[in-house]
This record gives C-alpha cells, sequence and structure tokens, in this order.
C-alpha cells in the first residue's frame, strides 16, 4: 500500500492516521507541493483533480482524503469505523460534511493563510473555523465521541485540522470538549502525531 503524501497536509495525515490506528503498513511516497509535482504528468495519471492524498492498495487507486477514509473503513476497519445502519451511517456522514465545509474552509484555510502566506481572508476563515468548533463543543457535551459510542472516521476526518487551529490563530482555549476529545484520540493505541501536534 503506497499513499502520495505530504508531511504538512491535515489530509494527507489523515490517511497515516487511520492507517497507524489500523494496524496498516503503508509506504509514504512524499509530493512536492511547492515544486508543483501534483501537476505532472505522472501523477494527473493517479488523480486528475491534481491533490494529495492519493492512495494505491495493490493497484486500487483512491483519491480524496474523504474517500480514501472510506475505503479504509469498509475493506479493513469494520463496522465500528463506518456503520452500515442507515442511522448510524448518517451520523457519521454528517461529521464528514462538517468536516469539508467549516473545519476545511475555516481552520484549515486559516493555518494554509498563516503558515505558508497563502492569500484568503483570514479572518473570514478563523470566524467559519469558530462556528465549527461551536458546533463541536456542543455535540461533544453529550458525547465521547462524534458519530457514536467509540472512534469512527468521523473523528479522523475532523481532527487534525482542529487539533491544527492554533496554527491559523484559533485558541481552543473556550473549547473544552474539544480538547478533551482531542486528548482522547491522542490516546487511541497506534496513534502516530505529525509537525504542529
Amino acid at each position: 500500500m503506497k499513499l502520495y503524501d505530504m508531511e504538512l497536509s491535515g489530509n494527507c495525515y489523515k490517511i497515516r492516521l487511520f492507517c497507524a490506528l489500523l494496524g496498516l503498513d503503508c509506504e509514504s511516497v512524499a509530493v512536492d507541493l511547492f515544486k508543483g509535482e501534483q501537476k505532472s504528468a505522472a501523477f494527473l495519471q493517479l488523480n486528475p483533480r491534481g491533490q494529495v492524498p492519493v492512495l494505491d492498495d495493490g493497484g486500487t487507486v483512491v483519491w480524496d482524503s474523504m474517500a480514501i477514509l472510506v475505503y479504509l473503513a469498509k475493506k479493513y476497519g469494520g463496522e465500528s469505523w463506518l456503520p452500515g445502519e442507515a442511522e448510524a451511517l448518517a451520523r457519521v456522514m454528517q461529521w464528514l460534511a462538517l468536516s469539508e465545509n467549516e473545519i476545511l474552509y475555516g481552520l484549515a484555510r486559516a493555518r494554509v493563510i498563516k503558515l505558508f502566506n497563502r492569500p484568503g481572508d483570514l479572518a473570514q476563515c478563523q470566524q467559519l473555523g469558530k462556528a465549527g468548533l461551536a458546533v463541536l463543543e456542543s455535540r461533544l457535551a453529550n458525547g465521547s465521541w462524534l458519530a457514536g459510542d467509540g472512534p469512527t472516521i468521523a473523528d479522523i476526518a475532523c481532527y487534525p485540522y482542529v487539533a491544527l487551529a492554533p496554527e491559523g490563530d484559533v485558541a481552543l482555549d473556550d473549547y473544552p470538549q474539544v480538547r478533551q476529545w482531542i486528548a482522547r484520540i491522542q490516546a487511541l493505541p497506534g496513534y502516530v502525531g505529525m509537525p504542529g501536534l
């Protein structure tokens, strides 16, 4: 199994983390985004969107962090990580949507603006990110995990950019339930970190 990867990408980290939690051996293949390697003809054969992460599992190529999480959960993780029952599955999907909206366009984008000097409206991203954190805080006040009684890919999808929020100048001081959830994820057997965590 190979992961086309960038060490500082939270989306790539989601996959490294999930593989570690599942005990899967996954070779990391570095893609230098600063040199534009993700736009090379060879890479575009793997992912026509020209983005990381991309997973190659013995010739099965899957791109996009959410799609990869779903693939890995279904193939290797079992029902606990991605349930098949309609209501439980919908609960997971709700948090995947949050990860791709408030967290991505808020917290992740604020981090990119601050850390990599990318253009964007920092204040707007921070405001959107805080709205997402408020939703997480409300949910976690009533349960230890986002979508059920144990961790699912919903937690893995949301975790990186929430935990990295301070790199986008979004403090987590006002979100005690979120901080406790971060600690629970970091205590999972097999947990691996990334720069900034």
